[in-house]
Order: C-alpha cells, then sequence, then structure tokens
C-alpha cells in the first residue's frame, strides 16, 4: 500500500520525523502534539504543518518510517547469514535488543492501528514483510533437511514472532519479565524442539 504524503523538508524531514518518533516513544499517539515536536527537533510549528499537514499524518509518517526501518533492518540480519539456523538466530537477536523507544513506539503502532484503517492496512502489509525472513529460513531448514519440522512452517513462524511480540509489550508495561537473555535461552531451545535442530548447549549471539 502507498500512503501519498506532502514532500516538503527534504533531507531535513528525516531529521524531524525522527524527533515525532521520539515524542511518540515518551507520550504516546494520543499526547504526541505540535508543540512538542516543534521543542523537540527545534523545529517551527508552521513548518511542520508545511511538511505534514495535520498532526495525525505526521504521526502517521513517522510510524510508517520507523517500522519500515524496523523490517529494513531484520532484512539485513536475515541476509548476512546463509545457515537458516543461523539466520533464524540473528533474527531473534535483533528483535529481542530493540531499544526501549523501539518497543514503545512499536506498541503505539500496534495500538493505533486497532481504530485507524489506514494504519491498519498499513500495518498487515508490515507484519507480512516482518515476518518473511522468519518464515524463509525455517522453510529453507526444511528444504534442506536441516529441520525436522513437526508441525507446519508458518505456525512455528507465527508461534516464534507472538512470543516476541508478547515480550515487547510486557516490556513496555514494565511487567515483571526475564532479561533478554534468559528468554532468549528459553526460546532458542524451544525453537530447536519444534525445528529438529541437534544440540543443547549455550548458543552464541551472531552479532
Amino acid at each position: 500500500m502507498v500512503i501519498r504524503k506532502r514532500r516538503a523538508g527534504g533531507a531535513k524531514r528525516t531529521a524531524v520525523l525522527e524527533a515525532v518518533a521520539g515524542v511518540l516513544a515518551a507520550r504516546g499517539y494520543e499526547n504526541t502534539r505540535f508543540a512538542d515536536v516543534s521543542a523537540a527537533g527545534g523545529v517551527a510549528i508552521s513548518t511542520l504543518q508545511t511538511y505534514f499537514g495535520s498532526r495525525e499524518d505526521m504521526i502517521i509518517e513517522a510510524m510508517q518510517v520507523f517500522t519500515d526501518q524496523e523490517v529494513d533492518a531484520l532484512q539485513a540480519a536475515s541476509a548476512a547469514e546463509a545457515d537458516p539456523w543461523r539466520r533464524l538466530v540473528a533474527l531473534v537477536d535483533r528483535s529481542l535488543h530493540n531499544s526501549e523507544s523501539t518497543r514503545q513506539v512499536l506498541v503505539e503502532f500496534w495500538r493505533s492501528a486497532m481504530r485507524d484503517d489506514e494504519l491498519r492496512d498499513y500495518s498487515a502489509e508490515v507484519q507480512m514483510r516482518y515476518r518473511a525472513p522468519f518464515l524463509a529460513a525455517v522453510r529453507e531448514g526444511a528444504e534442506r533437511g536441516e529441520f525436522k519440522l513437526a508441525h507446519d512452517a508458518e505456525a512455528v513462524t507465527d508461534l516464534l514472532l507472538s512470543a516476541l511480540a508478547g515480550l515487547i509489550v510486557s516490556r513496555v508495561q514494565r511487567h515483571p519479565t526475564p532479561s533478554p537473555a534468559e528468554f532468549r535461552e528459553v526460546l532458542l531451545t524451544q525453537l530447536r524442539l519444534m525445528l529438529g535442530v541437534k544440540g543443547s548447549g549455550p548458543i552464541t549471539r551472531t552479532d
């Protein structure tokens, strides 16, 4: 889906969108205003209005740019590993070690997409792209005979992504959660079992 947006701003627009994401992470969708972004980014409110038109369009574009960056980072991590298992480990590590602001923006994006039709459609597209490198690694490992799947590749992928997303939400809510290292050990141990991958020792981070 292609979202129409104003072209004003050029290179400065990127810096402004980073400021929008920072305010969004700190204040949430409802409380992110032109005035807040103006103060955070050092840009006049009139300039923001020229760049984006409305507050809502400004926030939506920031969310879109931000989630695109996360998808691109996953694809880069995937492309760097030829071995399907090590690729999955790299993807898990990328997802587990996002910054706090990244987690907050992602949760705001998911929450906002529940009520905004445009964002909901875009969220479905992002999910497909986010999921693609995980699913490709699972399928490739099975095709090579390196994974012995007891369940459908899509079901395994969805369970893995649900676990990662659930941890993001819990951390943003500041619920008691295991450390990323503890969660990683349990998750990768269970993933090995689902994929039929041999080995029981510690799994070194790939980054």
